[in-house]
């Protein structure tokens, strides 16, 4: 038994007997607790590592061609997918592994309501994110009006957006400021001066790979930040308040699967510093810059629609092949070949294209392309991904609370005692209907980012789901001591891969490589966009498109990618 196996269950205990005390000892009935895993199939991916190890699968049953193949369905798939339609071609396949497309911003339903599988929402784009920008014009999120862009505020994060639960009460806002002493406070104004400070000597970007120039990737600034943890550089900045270095924790998990002890500097600043920067309690706030675009699936209502076209052709069926596992991909001197397995039909295929796009994780790239270049090669044994969990419960009807800040989106707990875990969202809380988001069932999205984890991916393998789900309930019972009353369903999402995490010299890397095997395909798509340069890994024949070559899984690095690559397979 591990130790954090055996702090869970003693946690576990602990948070029942709180539950039952503070109930009073009410006779309300436990309803049965159904659910299992979803979302991802790991046996599907198990069976493919094995054919991999052994090098052999069945013989194609069958032969197709087509003008270019994109293997992988996640955002960069489906944004190579758009930017190639824009472009005028149609005569393209994207082949995908799971049942739906999206990668790790899917969403799903549980019990009829819509909620997320994965990542929740999306900052609003600043200019430098113009593909995503043009990606939320098309679909209707934001218009110009007397001059300025507006976005449909039925798509903004309702308020309250965010709250805390800490000290035994919720409090608004996730930064801890109740009660904290004024040391503490002095420490938040030093971190803000700190990030004003970083982001005067170098400018931050999202998508950072906009930044790359061909003589130097990096500034000096962000080169050191870059070559040490982002702990190592709280330390040497004498930044250890408590308070303060749980909220840095959190965040590097939030958005990189792993703490500041595992994230380099460079990646904990950039993620204040290419946003809406770090503001200490009581400075003025750009609510603007901090507003979130969310739905009740999660980003899964974007993938969702940049997949419906591509399901709804005549090209043999639709452009989107889901259901469908990459064995092989080789490039020779006259196109590309395309080994899969069609898990509908038990047999493998082989596709034929001039071009191919690779929108798979590096570490999955440098297994399926033969004879890969040492770019990739060289990518696959310097990143690390982080597994991750969600769990989605059903709940029939809302919670007791504890008292503070009233019911929010993003519920937080300061010091979480589960493994990685991130508190929930609450996908009633996008609902149009009040009273139905006041009186009615929901579904609870609570997240644990495991890369601080060692064993976390043999965990996710083999521990039932009951483990997850009572590790989860246990947890949510501190501020909600009726959860388990009122749960019905829990279902569990495993993401063994979840993201790569940005460790120190890897943005170093990685803008080294983009910037020696770019691409330069300026062109007019079809809805009027002039695409600018976009740097994408490219061989003669392959793109490469993935988060993973900006070292970190955020939405508008993964789309901005993909819609490089898809501009250079389109002008191949």
């Amino acid at each position: 038994m591990t130790p954090w196996t055996l702090q869970r269950r003693q946690f576990v205990a602990g948070a029942a007997a709180l539950a039952t005390a503070a109930l009073g000892g009410c006779d309300r009935a436990v309803p049965p607790l159904e659910g299992g895993f979803t979302g991802i199939d790991m046996a599907r991916g198990h069976q493919l590592r094995e054919w991999l190890a052994r090098g052999t699968w069945p013989e194609p049953a069958v032969v197709r061609r087509a003008q270019v193949i994109i293997a992988g369905g996640g955002v960069a798939g489906l944004a190579a997918a758009r930017a190639l339609r824009l472009a005028g071609v149609q005569d393209f396949a994207l082949l995908e592994l799971e049942d739906t497309a999206g990668g790790n911003s899917r969403g799903t339903a549980v019990n009829g309501l819509a909620c997320p599988q994965g990542a929740h929402y999306l900052p609003v784009p600043g200019d430098d994110a113009r593909e995503v920008q043009d990606l939320l014009e098309e679909l209707g999120l934001r218009q110009r009006v007397a001059g300025r862009w507006q976005y449909d505020e039925r798509h903004l994060c309702h308020s309250p957006q965010e709250r805390l639960y800490f000290e035994g009460e919720w409090q608004e806002g996730l930064l801890p400021v109740q009660g904290v002493g004024e040391a503490t406070l002095a420490q938040y104004r030093r971190f803000a001066q700190a990030v004003d400070a970083q982001a005067r000597a170098a400018r931050f970007a999202m998508p950072a790979l906009k930044l790359w120039t061909a003589r130097r990737p990096l500034a000096p600034s962000q080169q050191a930040l870059d070559a040490m943890t982002f702990a190592a550089w709280l330390a040497q900045e004498g930044l250890d308040d408590a308070h303060l270095r749980w909220y840095l924790d959190y965040c590097c998990r939030d958005d990189y699967g792993a703490g500041a002890d595992r994230v380099s500097a460079w990646a904990g600043i950039h993620y204040f510093a290419s946003r809406h920067g770090f503001h200490a309690p009581g400075e003025a706030v750009d609510e603007a810059r901090e507003s979130v675009l969310t739905w009740p699936e999660g980003n899964g209502w974007i993938t969702r629609r940049l997949a419906d076209p591509l399901a709804n052709t005549s090209h043999g069926g639709g452009q989107l092949r889901t259901g469908t596992s990459v064995l092989r991909i080789t490039e020779g001197r006259h196109g590309v070949e395309v080994d899969a397995f069609n898990h509908a039909t038990d047999s493998v295929e082989r596709w034929q294209a001039p071009r191919c796009i690779v929108a798979l994780p590096v570490f999955m790239a440098a297994r399926v392309v033969q004879n890969p270049p040492a770019f990739l090669t060289g990518a696959a044994q310097r990143l690390s991904w982080a597994p991750w969990l969600v769990a989605n419960i059903h709940i029939q009807s809302p919670l007791t609370d504890r008292p503070g800040a009233a019911p929010a989106w993003d519920n937080v707990l300061y010091a979480d005692p589960t493994a990685g875990g991130l508190g929930y969202v609450n996908a009633g809380h996008q609902r149009l209907d009040t009273r139905a988001t006041l009186a009615g069932p929901t579904v609870l999205t609570y997240y644990q980012a495991l890369g601080d984890l060692p064993d976390a991916r043999q965990q996710l393998a083999s521990h039932p789901w009951q483990h997850w789900a009572d590790a989860a309930l246990a947890t949510l019972a501190v501020p909600h001591p009726d959860l388990r009353q009122r749960a019905t369903r829990v279902d569990i999402t495993r993401y063994g891969h979840a993201m790569s995490i940005p460790t120190p010299g890897l943005q170093q890397f990685l803008s080294q490589i983009g910037l020696e095997r770019r691409s330069f395909m300026p062109k007019v798509l079809s809805n009027g966009e002039r695409a600018a340069w976009l740097p994408t890994p490219t061989t003669a024949r392959l793109a490469f498109a993935h988060a993973d070559w900006s070292g970190y899984s955020v939405f508008e690095e993964a789309f901005t990618r993909g819609h490089g690559a898809g501009l250079v397979a389109a002008a191949g």
